[in-house]
């Protein structure tokens, strides 16, 4: 289903220098360094880097909202309901992505993966920015059976290849993710309970900020999730988790970054969920890694470690736990930063400046 190549490295020398002869000590410039030579490494995989030029175009945000039947133990501060209410409202144009998109100047898509009640065509008609990719009324409730069934799986793969296809056949070439989907805290975190081997009392946190009880609930539920799985298939199908854990929404981020990696674009990752779903497709196909772009680490205790796992450095920390995509948006303004100067910055012998 997906074909990606092992990243080529051959011009990060090139690159490199480049960046070196900026006006500016070495490394002066920090993370923004490595960022720059990522970007430029991604965007020279599928052409001759005749340009010297990075190139940032049409980044696109793809916030994918689907339910999960563990939710139905109140394990949230909301109700499954507000899943679709939270889609309504981010086709009003009324949430947090949906200002730090515009803020960014980052093109929106509404994503059904699978909420619990469909929305009606009246409410379909409200943005052209709507898409109805649905593979069920919600997962089962994973602490007792799995999630979805194995066909679910490779159709949800093939949606995120889908809509990732048509967006780079548009003009994009930085894929930006983002989830809604009440619950979904308690999927990644078995999700990586299961990968790291760890004790869920590491693994799950308090998400939207439940009280003790939930809390307690919450471990118990999860813990059940991951007592049911069989332990060399964890590690041996690397589709295995996800169609005993993950949502429908995760099954279609994975399709995503796996179509996005293929066609040689760059992910930038957001919070717990979406890294979640990262991680999984880092097991189906390890080459994808080269193409992700960790956004933030979260103020979930269970992102630093999954971040750990993926060995990856965050651009931003700023205690977010919301989700939605919001980290991503925040952090493109560090990608066009790091375009910017690759492309701007005078060089030493340019600019006749003498060291």
């Amino acid at each position: 289903m997906f074909s990606i190549k092992p990243f080529n490295t051959d011009k990060s020398a090139a690159i490199q220098q480049v960046i070196d002869s900026k006006t500016k000590p070495l490394g002066a410039l920090g993370q923004l360094e490595s960022l720059a030579k990522q970007l430029m490494l991604i965007q020279s995989q599928n052409c001759e880097l005749a340009t010297k030029t990075l190139i940032i175009s049409q980044p696109t945000m793809l916030v994918f909202a689907a339910d999960h039947g563990m939710a139905e133990h109140g394990i949230s501060i909301a109700p499954s309901e507000v899943t679709r209410q939270m889609v309504l409202n981010f086709l009003h144009g009324g949430a947090a992505i949906n200002c730090f998109c515009r803020s960014n100047n980052i093109a929106m898509k509404v994503i059904d993966a699978g909420i619990n009640t469909p929305l009606t065509s009246a409410e379909k008609s409200i943005s052209e920015h709507f898409i109805e990719q649905r593979l069920g009324a919600g997962i089962n409730d994973t602490s007792t059976t799995r999630a979805m069934t194995s066909s679910q799986v490779q159709q949800g793969l093939l949606y995120g290849k889908k809509i990732t296809t048509d967006i780079i056949n548009q003009g994009c070439n930085i894929l930006l993710l983002g989830e809604m989907g009440i619950g979904n805290t308690s999927a990644a975190s078995a999700i990586l309970s299961a990968y790291s081997q760890q004790d869920c009392e590491q693994c799950v946190g308090k998400g939207t900020g439940i009280n003790s009880q939930q809390f307690s609930i919450k471990k118990h539920l999860v813990a059940q999730a991951v007592s049911r799985l069989d332990p060399e298939k964890i590690f041996t199908d690397p589709y295995y988790l996800l169609k005993e854990l993950a949502g429908f929404e995760m099954v279609q981020m994975v399709g995503a970054i796996l179509a996005a990696a293929e066609q040689g674009i760059a992910v930038l990752i957001d919070g717990f969920i979406v890294t979640s779903a990262a991680l999984m497709a880092e097991k189906i196909n390890p080459n994808v890694r080269d193409y992700l772009i960790f956004a933030h680490q979260s103020n979930e205790h269970a992102h630093q470690l999954m971040l750990t796992m993926l060995e990856a450095k965050p651009l931003l920390n700023l205690d977010l736990r919301l989700g939605e995509g919001t980290g991503a948006a925040l952090a493109l303004p560090l990608l066009k930063a790091a375009a910017s100067f690759y492309n701007e910055m005078a060089s030493f012998e340019s600019a006749g400046v003498t060291v």
